[in-house]
């Protein structure tokens, strides 16, 4: 924690942080852009923010993306804004973009005590995936193959869910599923929400896999939200206790006490 608030005490940072907290997925140049500051300089505050774990950056072709990490500004709150009443404090990090004409989205990345094989496995299999999400995928997992969500109680099928990317033990993606009626009722969602959760593109999940020695770098990056789209908050704060009952499951052989829904 010592590296975070050390990454936060540069206004250059924070900055930076602010930028993707705008606008997820920025390229080493838009930053620049930005930022009035030279590559050098910039590169060199990412390298910072990297190390403590708030900047997560997802290779995709020759550009590398940016994305705000939240996991460990959400470790702050939880263990100190808590104890002062959290609901009368801003958040400390805003998920949420308001920009016109943008899309949205967030990354996180968690170490995890295992291998890639068993990781992936994890996120594929229903024998798994029913422990921490209380979810279930039917699919091949095959790039452009359909997938059906089963999920408290309820079967989503669409045309448009389908596997975008698929290499066994390093990288998973997938478009997300439709907002129901049916998915609205069993969450307890009223019509106005499942209007607004439908606005603009479907979203999308990868999920980045990498040995680190005896651990495995997980990043999963959800993004191409609407601004308007009402569901971008929850699920932004559903994967942060969803990646931790995965954690807990594949290190313990116990997810955490129930299923994570997002």
């Amino acid at each position: 924690m010592d590296a975070v608030f050390k990454a936060l005490a540069d206004p250059g940072r924070r900055h930076l942080l602010d930028s993707l907290n705008r606008t997820s997925g920025q390229t080493l140049r838009e930053l620049c852009d930005g930022m009035g500051m030279a590559r050098q300089s910039v590169s060199k505050h990412l390298a910072v923010l990297e190390a403590a774990g708030l900047v997560t950056a997802v290779r995709q072709g020759r550009e590398k993306l940016h994305y705000l990490n939240a996991e460990p500004v959400n470790a702050i709150a939880d263990r100190w804004i808590s104890r002062y009443h959290r609901s009368r404090v801003q958040t400390l990090a805003g998920l949420k973009s308001s920009l016109e004409g943008s899309t949205m989205g967030f990354s996180y990345t968690t170490y995890i005590a295992t291998t890639p094989e068993k990781l992936w496995e994890a996120l594929t299999d229903p024998a798994f995936t029913r422990q921490y999400w209380g979810a279930e995928f039917t699919t091949d997992w095959k790039p452009g193959s359909a997938m059906t969500w089963t999920e408290n109680g309820v079967t989503i099928e669409d045309p448009e869910q389908v596997v975008l990317e698929a290499d066994p033990g390093r990288r998973l993606a997938y478009t997300w599923h439709t907002f129901t009626p049916e998915f609205a009722a069993a969450h307890g969602f009223d019509a106005d929400w499942l209007a607004a959760a439908t606005v603009g593109s479907r979203s999308k999940v990868v999920f980045d896999i990498e040995p680190q020695g005896s651990v495995v770098k997980l990043t999963v990056t959800h993004d191409d939200f609407d601004p308007a789209n009402v569901a971008f908050q929850g699920l932004a704060e559903g994967w942060v206790p969803l990646l931790s009952s995965l954690k807990t499951l594949l290190e313990t052989g116990e997810p955490l006490p129930a299923p994570v829904p997002v």
